[in-house]
């Protein structure tokens, strides 16, 4: 199958390595040219280039039959330039290039903003608080109207992201002996690497039409994830400031009901530390 990436980083480059074994045929883009030898590593097939570069993304989606994009601000250029100005040039682009019968998006989790704790499924009302947010739902809007009965658009929207060189305990330990604001009764939602590579794949051979949210089974109160990740690693106590409000604005419960039904199993349903 010929596949085209759009934004190989931290899920972008896990997911050409496994589909770059199964044989698949690929073509991957980068914003950083220092990253060629790296991905060529992967594939022969490395385009430097932006997500608004309307000449780049004509040729690279010519006889492609899946577009997986999967970019993000890495270099702080702007949601919108980074998610908006990418799903667009896309959309004008696959005018011109008919090969394409599915397109995957990983999106995120936080188009649901803050609900107080309680749980969201993929038909709960979008409601986003800040710019970055309207941004995102936006993209997503954007990607959906390039559904055709020929082609599938599949958006999977990912909760925060682990796994290996992006470990919990490295993304927390920097708290240890510190207080956080607020009772840390919030609720965190995350999603290991393993679990999106696995989720691209199935979407990809499920052809997957819609939203879908991606994340594990169990949502964790963020002082049970914290003071559990710190405790299991020996670091020092994490103390709770309750005069304070928390500052997370992601306080949701989000259900993955929806990718279950189609049949999907999560290598990692739950974190365990």
């Amino acid at each position: 199958m010929k596949i085209v990436i759009i934004g190989c980083g931290y899920v972008g480059t896990a997911v050409a390595k496994f589909w770059s074994q199964k044989g698949h045929q690929l073509t991957v883009t980068t914003t950083s040219p220092e990253r060629v030898s790296e991905l060529q590593d992967i594939t022969s097939q490395v385009v430097v280039m932006k997500g608004n570069d309307s000449s780049n993304m004509e040729d690279i989606l010519q006889n492609q039959e899946v577009v997986l994009l999967s970019v993000g601000d890495r270099y702080h250029i702007g949601y919108k330039q980074a998610y908006l100005e990418t799903a667009r040039t896309l959309l004008t682009a696959l005018k011109k290039t008919p090969t394409v019968k599915q397109i995957i998006y990983t999106g995120s989790y936080s188009v649901y903003s803050n609900k107080n704790g309680e749980w969201v499924d993929e038909n709960s009302p979008i409601t986003p608080t800040n710019e970055n947010g309207n941004i995102l739902y936006e993209t997503e809007q954007v990607l959906l109207s390039a559904s055709i009965p020929q082609r599938r658009v599949c958006i999977l929207r990912l909760a925060g992201i682990y796994g290996p060189g992006r470990e919990l305990v490295k993304i927390f330990s920097r708290w240890e002996g510190k207080t956080r604001p607020g009772k840390g009764d919030d609720v965190t939602n995350w999603i290991h690497l393993d679990d999106i590579v696995a989720g691209l794949e199935f979407a990809k051979k499920k052809h997957l039409q819609g939203i879908y949210n991606l994340v594990s089974n169990v949502p964790m109160i963020s002082r049970e994830l914290l003071d559990g990740l710190h405790k299991y690693h020996g670091l020092g106590k994490i103390y709770w400031d309750a005069s304070t409000p928390s500052k997370r604005p992601f306080n949701v419960r989000v259900s993955n009901q929806k990718l279950r039904n189609e049949g999907f199993e999560l290598v990692h349903p739950e974190i365990v530390f």
